[in-house]
């Protein structure tokens, strides 16, 4: 399985977004969050990709997750917690 790409997510820097977590089942879902990407980088282990907000909180999505991706959208599952992290482009 090919890992998520620093270069595959730096489009959303500097852009408002709206992030979201979902578990498998689709079940209980904590309400999408609009942010600013400020940064994305590697977490130092590099087993995660994390997107700033600013200078100490993100998101941070497993380098393993399975991607889905389109130019205004980005989404990892990770199948180990059944989670999928999901960042799209809004419009302002």
């Amino acid at each position: 399985m090919e890992l998520i790409k620093l270069e595959d997510v730096e489009r959303f820097v500097g852009v408002p977004v709206e992030i979201a977590i979902q578990d498998e089942e689709g079940g209980e879902r904590a309400p999408s969050v609009k942010k600013t990407v400020k940064k994305v980088q590697y977490c130092p282990d590099r087993t995660h990709i994390r997107f700033y907000f600013d200078d100490f909180y993100f998101l941070a999505a497993p380098l393993t997750s399975r991607v889905s991706q389109s130019e205004n959208r980005w989404e990892a599952f990770d199948p180990d917690s059944g989670l999928t992290y999901s960042v799209r482009k809004v419009q302002v």
